[in-house]
């Protein structure tokens, strides 16, 4: 991921919320398969972009965009994901949510 804002299209597209708290003991396999998560997210159809932050406190917040909805259910299908979401469950969340939104509205500024 080059840039920390993503840049997505003119709307209407969806966004992904996926918030988690890390256990206390989350092993550095995380690392790998979250770098190897964001790789594969980008390769499948209908995906936009991505942005994530992650703090000292054991938040994470990674936002996923994508062109639909029938994007967003086959990524939540491929085999490789599948694993890591139980890989997430058994060791290194304590706690997660995920929002699905779509976006009407977008706007910003870029300080140029």
């Amino acid at each position: 991921m080059d840039e920390l804002i993503a840049s997505t299209p003119e709307p209407p597209y969806y966004a992904v919320v996926f918030t988690s708290l890390y256990s206390n003991d989350a092993d550095e396999g995380y690392q790998q398969m979250a770098a190897k998560m964001l790789e594969l997210a980008a390769q499948q159809p209908g995906y936009l972009s991505v942005e994530t932050a992650r703090g000292d406190d054991r938040l994470g917040i990674t936002v996923s965009y994508w062109q639909d909805l029938d994007s967003i259910k086959a990524w939540k299908q491929v085999t490789a994901h599948l694993d890591a979401q139980r890989r997430g469950r058994e060791s290194w969340y304590e706690r997660y949510e995920v929002r699905i939104a779509k976006v009407e509205a977008a706007y910003g500024f870029d300080g140029s």
